[in-house]
């Protein structure tokens, strides 16, 4: 759950997105720039499969952040998030129980 949330922040920051757009561009620009060389299919091909590679490689990039990052501190703050919850609502329970004897002491005197 801890990295299903690292993950999906990484994903929503837009970082790799942005990565694979650069290597995009650059690579189109690069054929532009060396269009009296290539010829038009193969500055297709290169295009595409050049961005193939670099989201591939931002595929990985992201695989290894999730695998190499330590996500114990955050799972440590989420158990006690829920152990802290839970003993204030047993807190709350007992004294809702306290004050419901106190008024069946009070109104049988």
């Amino acid at each position: 759950m801890t990295t299903e949330a690292f993950s999906k922040r990484i994903v929503a920051s837009g970082l790799l997105d942005i990565y694979v757009a650069t290597s995009f561009f650059a690579t189109l620009i690069f054929f532009v720039l060396n269009s009296n060389v290539y010829t038009p299919l193969e500055m297709i091909s290169g295009v595409v499969l050049v961005t193939i590679a670099f989201k591939s490689v931002a595929n990985m990039v992201l695989s290894m952040t999730i695998s190499l990052v330590n996500l114990e501190n955050e799972q440590d703050a989420i158990e006690f998030e829920k152990s802290s919850s839970k003993l204030e609502s047993l807190v709350s329970d007992l004294a809702i129980q306290e004050a419901s004897v106190q008024s069946m002491k009070n109104s049988k005197e």
